[in-house]
């Protein structure tokens, strides 16, 4: 066994065996948990990157559980080839990048990080895993981590989220465990790589009943991963999630838990059932291009009518996401490599944009559109850096969204689907509507006026007014909109609760997502060995 072999099932054992650390180490201290995320993070991304150099020179790493040697159908492996390579070493970078905004930024305690190792786990268990089955098993692990994680914000908003979650979630992965029960039923077979290169071929060959069962596997999996994805109409899951969990938690779920459902959908799609399955089924690749492209439009005009910032990039995930199924649908190999580098660079630019949300929501308590009003002048080196996101969300040039785009345009032109590229760019300027508000608000909006100390409200108590969450702003009733009341503009929080950490998190999102944008010709080359088969 190479060193690289036995990395595959150390990456997946090591933070869900250290998930249990913090706990037990609840016993004597509260105060371990971060530790113990930030070692293990810290030594997973390392090991993905040694993972990675190993795949760049051989192409495949593989590892055969339980001593079942060569692949006979049932025998379980773990696999590292491009594609899975490029989404483990996102998880592990962006895992351990984001401990730096939850250190201060919170949420803090031993379980809330035994839930965010554990998510790691899951998460690396759908990058690596080589058998249809135990994807099921890594999909409801990452999905309790999830539920868990979001139920854990402040009042019952949160709850109710992961409730609705935990319900829609466990339907998308019934769903797909049927799929996979359908496909056994076909093939005999549960490995990827035997499905992909014996079983399913042999079927298309001879046709029948098995086709059928094949063909019915297919329309579950891909339906339970359109919500696992959350594709229109079935994403009403995500704007809840998104917007009740936890600040610290958002850039997380948002920027991983969707990618690795993504990933497995290609995985799935173009490993299992193959592109001469795609191709040869009725309507079915007009089917895939539809869903997705249905979702770009709808996301993107659901964002543009938000005023609730995180619920404003909840929608925007749902059409970026949409733009991935297109592109898988495009069954071109341009357009596959636009695929898998928006997923990467939206990983990036939404854990970027959900931590400047956090941070904004920590310094003034602002969450919605109209409260961002001069931030600019305030903050400038807060506005700066999710400008420079936002312009990367629209796609514009050097950053990552517009490599993304611009490949999968290209892909579906290769396959003369011309209403894709229509799409791509009806969907930039839906998105340049919405980040045009929150920017109008940053740059061009003055921040109301702030009355004075002597002129706040007072209490019944004889102390000073404040205002909680659930009464209205004093810019929203009777009197001048134009004045804030200063125990409102700073009523949770100041700028001093922001750390350095959670700026440096910040700044190392957008630095990536431009750097990103100059890597599409290397995508190409470390994506060859997958896409040519």
């Amino acid at each position: 066994m190479s060193s690289a072999d036995a990395l595959l099932p150390l990456l997946i054992a090591a933070p869900i065996v250290m998930a249990a650390v913090p706990i037990a180490l609840g016993l004597w201290t509260d105060r371990t948990g971060w530790w113990v995320a930030a070692l293990a993070t810290t030594g997973l991304f390392g090991a993905t990157a040694s993972l990675a150099s190993a795949v760049a020179e051989s192409g495949r790493v593989v590892h055969v559980l339980g001593g079942w040697g060569e692949p006979q159908g049932i025998g379980i492996e773990l696999v590292a080839d491009p594609f899975s390579a490029v989404i483990a070493l996102l998880v592990t970078l962006t895992a351990a990048g984001l401990l730096m905004y939850t250190r201060t930024g919170g949420p803090r305690g031993n379980t809330f990080y035994a839930g965010y190792l554990l998510l790691v786990g899951g998460l690396l268990g759908i990058s690596l895993t080589g058998d249809v089955f135990n994807l099921f098993v890594f999909l409801e692990i990452t999905g309790l981590a999830t539920y868990a994680m979001i139920s854990s914000g402040d009042g019952p908003e949160s709850a109710v989220a992961a409730l609705k979650y935990l319900i829609l979630g466990t339907v998308g992965a019934s769903l797909y465990l049927i799929g996979v029960g359908f496909l056994f039923m076909a093939t005999g077979a549960l490995n990827m790589e035997v499905l992909g290169a014996e079983a399913i071929p042999a079927i298309l060959e001879a046709g029948g009943r098995d086709l059928t069962l094949l063909r019915a596997a297919f329309a579950f999996v891909f339906v339970g991963f359109a919500l696992k994805v959350a594709q229109w109409p079935l994403h009403t899951w995500q704007p809840d999630a998104y917007q009740h969990a936890p600040d610290g938690i958002t850039p997380l779920i948002a920027a991983l838990v969707s990618t690795a459902y993504a990933y497995a959908l290609g995985r799935v799609m173009f490993t299992v059932f193959g592109v001469e399955f795609l191709t040869t089924t009725p309507y079915l690749q007009e089917i895939v291009v539809a869903v997705g492209a249905v979702s770009v439009v709808a996301g993107s005009a659901l964002a543009v009518l938000q005023q609730d910032v995180k619920r404003m990039f909840a929608y925007s995930s749902v059409s970026q996401f949409g733009l991935v199924v297109a592109a898988y649908g495009a069954l071109t190999e341009t357009a596959l490599v636009g695929a898998v580098v928006h997923l990467v660079g939206h990983g990036v630019m939404k854990a970027g944009l959900f931590v400047a949300v956090g941070i904004v929501a920590i310094s003034y308590d602002a969450r919605t559109v109209d409260e961002y009003a001069g931030l600019a002048d305030d903050r400038p080196f807060l506005a700066g850096p999710i400008a420079l996101l936002l312009a990367a969300l629209i796609g514009i040039p050097p950053a990552a969204g517009f490599v993304g785009k611009w490949y999968i345009a290209l892909g579906a032109v290769e396959a003369e689907l011309w209403p894709v590229a229509g799409v791509i760019l009806l969907s930039t300027m839906l998105t340049l509507a919405y980040s045009a508000r929150l920017l109008e608000k940053m740059y061009f909006t003055p921040a109301p006026s702030v009355e004075s100390p002597g002129e706040r409200g007072v209490a019944t108590d004889g102390g000073e007014r404040s205002r909680s969450s659930s009464e209205p702003r004093s810019d929203g009733g009777d009197g001048d909109p134009g004045i804030l009341m200063e125990s409102d503009r700073f009523r949770r929080g100041s700028p001093d609760d922001v750390s350095i950490g959670m700026l440096a998190a910040l700044v190392g999102a957008v630095a990536l997502a431009i750097l990103l944008g100059f890597a599409g010709g290397l995508f190409f080359e470390w994506l060859e060995p997958f896409t040519s088969e």
